[in-house]
């Protein structure tokens, strides 16, 4: 372990690692075009299309993580740059559902492909992106987002 983070908390390292990857992506699809937030959307949006969903933007900000208003927000952008279509849901005239165009597609891959390789340079400490360690660390990363986390207030400390 790096000696700069020695004693460091858990919370504060998977600040500082989710802050390193984030600004990595950032400067590697910078030249496609993109942003880190809108490649979660463009590169979910590919994986979506690819099992046969259009999803609304409710269920694209679900899968991300994303709030519903930001998702929103990069969709209109996005569209803007003719990467993605937005439709009124036939079955729910409230939501709307997003589809990449055909130039989404080719540019969701070229960014999934930069986003890929890394990937493979981040868990190379591990043993790559197929090792027995990074299946652990993944099912780890798994336990911890399924834990629902909500703030214990100065009224939840007077009632225990």
């Amino acid at each position: 372990m790096s000696s700069a983070f020695e004693g460091a908390t858990p919370g504060f390292l998977v600040w500082r690692l989710s802050m390193k990857w984030r600004v990595a992506v950032d400067r590697a699809v910078a030249p496609l075009g993109l942003t880190h937030a809108q490649y979660s959307l463009v590169a979910s949006l590919y994986d979506m299309h690819r099992s046969g969903l259009r999803p609304s933007q409710r269920q694209l900000a679900d899968h991300t993580g994303l709030e519903a208003l930001y998702v929103s927000k990069l969709a209109r952008a996005l569209e803007t740059a003719g990467l993605l279509e937005r439709a009124r849901d036939p079955r729910d005239p409230r939501a709307v559902q997003l589809a990449l165009t055909e130039e989404g597609r080719a540019a969701a891959r070229r960014a999934i492909e930069v986003v890929q390789g890394l990937l493979q340079q981040l868990l190379e400490p591990l043993g790559g992106l197929d090792s027995t360690r990074t299946r652990e660390f993944t099912r780890e990363l798994t336990a911890l987002l399924d834990v629902p986390l909500t703030p214990v207030t100065e009224h939840d400390k007077e009632q225990t």
